[in-house]
């Protein structure tokens, strides 16, 4: 069994249990299928303490069973964990009101944030399904890089972008299919030259 390629962590105690130093190690080192011998070794940790910690990850659902085998009179258990985890926005944010979120001005921040937040866990939760299915999540990102002389240009942008969406969300509307969520956001560029905040 391969790493999945993502889970998301949705439950603040899971998530606090993976982030702990110790199983954060252990979960970096599970990207190839391990066993708590071979991992003791890789870490340079009793054996006993990688045990006690990957009972608890697999518990908690944070890795998987990849194979049992016999070696010398006994079962040797070897896990493998997700390549990376999604931390779901939404456990570090106080409840919003998706009615108040609907109501704010396109251009407000917050409402940026909150779409943003939805996206990531919608996606993460969506790819892990898929994995878990053998299935592959189809998306869409594009990218690019905008440069306005004038405030005034910004307003012109959003409004000829918003015209272009509705006019290809009208093309494809068909009755039936599979729907998807277009969301297009800007914000300032990061400066590339910017340091970097531990």
């Amino acid at each position: 069994m391969t790493a999945r390629p993502s889970a998301l962590l949705d439950d603040l105690d899971t998530a606090l249990l993976a982030l702990a130093p110790i199983r954060r190690r252990i979960l970096a080192a599970l990207i190839e299928p391990a066993s708590a011998a071979g991992l003791a070794e890789q870490l340079g940790m009793p054996r006993q303490k990688i045990g006690y910690h990957l009972n608890a990850l697999e518990a908690a659902g944070l890795v998987q069973l990849a194979e049992e085998r016999r070696r010398r009179g006994f079962t040797e258990r070897l896990f493998v964990a997700a390549q990376n985890y999604v931390l779901d926005p939404a456990l570090m944010q106080a409840p919003i009101d998706p009615a108040a979120v609907e109501a704010q001005d396109r251009h407000a921040a917050d409402h940026l944030i909150s779409t943003a937040s939805t996206l990531v866990r919608d996606v993460a939760r969506m790819r892990q399904d898929a994995a878990a299915e053998g299935a592959r999540l189809l998306t869409l990102t594009i990218e690019a890089d905008v440069t306005f002389a004038a405030p005034a240009d910004f307003d012109a942008f959003t409004e000829e972008v918003s015209a272009a969406v509705a006019a290809l969300a009208r093309k494809y509307a068909a009755p039936s299919g599979r729907r998807y969520r277009l969301t297009a956001v800007a914000h300032p560029a990061v400066s590339k030259s910017a340091p970097a905040r531990n």
